[in-house]
């Protein structure tokens, strides 16, 4: 038992080392997400793997499992690095802020750079941005784009919800009329329902008047 132990936790550490990047600035060795993730998927495999063979090839059957695991959890985070560093390069100035959780990346736009107040039609300076999202969304089409609008808790419950969903929704629309298959896409309007900062003051409120947009995998 002792010694697949420290098989299992071998694997699993040099597919996190194959994953390993050299910093430009230090010039000292990291494991990029993509190793982690490869990291990862490898001790979960080798774990099912272990338990789900006999007893005589439980060895073995944590090899294949840490294998599969690695290979599946370092793709797709490898996949999601790429991803992310190309969105922060074309949206870098714009005023959008790129988030990451895990696999999921979070466009946080605000809603003074998209729409004009109180209105669903996306401002006109703005479509430059979603235009390079398109290409992005097109060339990266493994995830889900799912949009959800939000407002501040200024005015009524009824008017903010109507609002929220139709910005969510005609930047969806933009979206698919130029070329984002319109399967992938979903959109709802939060209302005032999930802040991100208090309504309390202008600052917050400005803060929770946004759109966001999230990628996770189909």
């Amino acid at each position: 038992m002792i010694k697949l132990r420290t098989l299992i936790a071998a694997t699993a550490v040099f597919a996190v080392l194959s994953g390993c990047t050299v910093n430009p600035y230090t010039g000292e060795s990291q494991a990029g997400k993509s190793g982690i993730y490869g990291g990862m998927g490898a001790l979960a495999g080798a774990a099912v793997g272990a338990a789900t063979s006999s007893k005589k090839d439980r060895k073995k059957g944590a090899l294949i499992g840490a294998a599969v695991g690695g290979a599946a959890g370092g793709g797709y985070g490898y996949y999601v690095d790429t991803q992310e560093a190309k969105l922060r390069q074309q949206l870098q100035g714009t005023g959008v802020q790129v988030q990451r959780n895990g696999n999921d990346l979070t466009l946080i736009m605000p809603g003074n750079i998209t729409f004009a107040s109180n209105s669903a039609d996306i401002s006109s300076s703005f479509y430059p941005t979603l235009n390079s999202l398109v290409l992005t969304f097109k060339e990266f089409n493994k995830n889900g784009v799912n949009i959800v609008g939000h407002t501040d808790s200024t005015g009524s419950a009824e008017l903010n919800q109507s609002l929220s969903t139709r910005r969510a929704q005609s930047v969806a629309s933009y979206l698919a009329a130029n070329g984002v298959d319109a399967s992938r896409i979903s959109a709802y309007g939060a209302g005032p329902n999930q802040p991100i900062a208090s309504n309390a003051n202008e600052a917050g409120r400005a803060q929770n008047r946004r759109v966001e947009i999230n990628l996770r995998p189909l």
